[in-house]
Order: structure tokens, then sequence, then C-alpha cells
């Protein structure tokens, strides 16, 4: 079973921004395809950014489009989430999520089912 440790959250203004980071267990992190979601208070989990095994293919919501980036260090098993330009509504606990095997890595997955490795998650509060 892959673990996954976020780090990086914290308070921050609006405008601000942080950098997420998921560092992973294991030797097949390269298979993987990765994503992070966010949670806020009361409101379900949804997607804010994926990739592929690669980083070559990379998706993102649209409400954070232009703002985050999500990138991948292989070498390293950690996946990247950065966030510039923080907004109050940016608010919320941010998971980690990994699909591994059988799931292909070369697919971008969009719903919390088709992940089966979760972080503990990370708060991230951006102030008005």
């Amino acid at each position: 079973q892959v673990q996954l440790v976020e780090s990086g959250g914290g308070l921050v203004q609006a405008g601000g921004s942080l950098r997420l980071s998921c560092g992973a267990s294991g030797r097949t992190f390269s298979r993987y395809a990765m994503a992070w979601f966010r949670q806020g208070p009361g409101k379900e989990r949804v997607f804010v950014a994926g990739s592929r095994r690669t980083g070559g293919s990379t998706a993102y919501a649209e409400s954070v489009k232009g703002r985050f980036t999500i990138s991948r260090d292989n070498a390293k098993n950690t996946v990247y989430l950065q966030m510039n330009s923080l907004k109050p509504e940016d608010t919320a606990v941010y998971y980690c999520a990994a699909a591994t095997p059988p799931r292909s890595g070369s697919v971008l997955y969009f719903s919390p089912r088709d992940y089966d490795a979760w972080g503990q998650g990370t708060q991230v509060t951006v102030s008005s």
C-alpha cells in the first residue's frame, strides 16, 4: 500500500503563494497518476489538479487554472502543487492522491473514486 504524506499548508493572505508537497513511499511512483483534491468545510472533496505518470500531461479545475501548477519529480517520489494568487475561496484541506496499478498511470482521472491512496491532508487558509 502506497503511503502519501503532504506538507506545506498554512495561513496566507489573499494574493499570496504556497507550495504543497506530497511524498510517496515505494519504488513505483513513476507508474502512478497523481492528483490534488481539496475539501472545504461542509463540502465534497473536489478535483484541483492532476498529472499523468510522466508529468507531461496535466489538468486543472477551472477555478484554479492559471494560478495553480502541478508538477512531479519521479526521482524524488514527490508531487507538488504551486499555488499563486490565492483567494479566500481556496481555503480548504488539500489532499494528495495516487491512482496505482492496475489503474493506468497514463490516464488523467478526475473522480476521487479513481484514486486508491490518499494522504492525511494539509490545511490551507487564505485570509482576506
